[in-house]
């Protein structure tokens, strides 16, 4: 997802995802019964930690998904891209200057793309200690890493491909390694993993390669749109300052492509009131910087 402001660099991003399935009856009721019926399925979204616990500790790194651990949150994101030897790394921007100490490290490679490091250079860059000195000697973990970690958790993920017109084939790549971590097992595939991408063809790419992994696009297509969104995302996950109840009773009324209803992950919602406005929407799942803050809002 688009990069915080500088004023919001100690915030990380944290999302959130739940399936409803509204009854049929409920498919044919008016737009806003479809809503309401699908909030009552739910009486809280779920709360899903983008980039880990990143209001606490450095984005994507494995102390911050160990952060959204101890504090709760079973969901989290990450943001997936590769290096020049081709290993996928978790990392949100597609160069190393914000969250790391590459221009130090390595002064004379600006503007110090991911694409153009090594997995091996990437592994000397100190990840944490933009955040806070507590932090500092943090890594770029390897999505080899990522997953091992957040299996030992017992989390949930909601892994977003990045920038993938720079990296031809890392839809099959990320598959690749989802598997050597045994996270395409049939219950991991049901229930614990979501693949989304701001590009819908990287998404299709996904679905054909996969067709039983859940995905979400990212954005905000038109209502006419919507139905052929459907016919290869599972969810459709939109910035919460373009959405309204009728947008979100609009998805919901959909079937994807697994027969279940459409749903919609909201981001980046860091106020209490924002928060209980999506809330009340109906929405699936909000994405926050602040997931106890949201969690709090949502329960009070």
């Amino acid at each position: 997802m688009p990069p915080r402001a500088a004023a919001a660099t100690t915030a990380a991003l944290l999302g959130a995802g739940a399936l409803v399935l509204p009854s049929t009856a409920a498919a044919e009721t008016p737009a806003r019964e479809t809503r309401v019926s699908a909030a009552a399925a739910h009486a809280e979204p779920l709360v899903v930690a983008h980039r880990g616990a990143s209001a606490h500790a450095p984005e994507n790194t494995l102390a911050a998904i160990d952060k959204a651990d101890r504090l709760g949150f079973r969901w989290v994101e990450n943001d997936v891209q590769r290096t020049k030897d081709g290993v996928l790394v978790i990392v949100h921007d597609d160069n190393l200057k914000r969250t790391t100490n590459v221009e130090e490290v390595f002064p004379g490679r600006a503007p110090w793309k991911v694409k153009d490091f090594t997995a091996k250079e990437i592994a000397k860059l100190d990840a944490g200690s933009w955040f806070g000195a507590k932090y500092k000697g943090a890594r770029v973990p390897t999505l080899t890493q990522y997953m091992n970690r957040v299996a030992r958790n017992g989390q949930r993920l909601v892994l977003e491909i990045k920038k993938p017109e720079l990296y031809p084939g890392i839809e099959r790549d990320t598959l690749r390694v989802l598997r050597e971590t045994g996270w395409l097992e049939r219950h991991r595939v049901r229930h614990d993993l979501v693949v989304q991408s701001f590009s819908a063809d990287s998404v299709r790419q996904v679905r054909a390669l996969r067709p039983d992994i859940k995905t979400g696009f990212l954005g905000t297509p038109a209502v006419a749109e919507l139905p052929k969104y459907a016919k290869f995302a599972d969810q459709i996950n939109s910035t919460h300052t373009s959405i309204s109840d009728g947008y979100v009773a609009a998805i919901q009324r959909l079937k994807g492509p697994h027969g279940k209803r459409l749903e919609i992950f909201t981001w980046t919602v860091d106020e209490p009131a924002a928060a209980r406005r999506v809330a009340g929407f109906g929405v699936n799942g909000i994405i926050t910087n602040k997931p106890d803050v949201v969690r709090a809002a949502l329960r009070h």
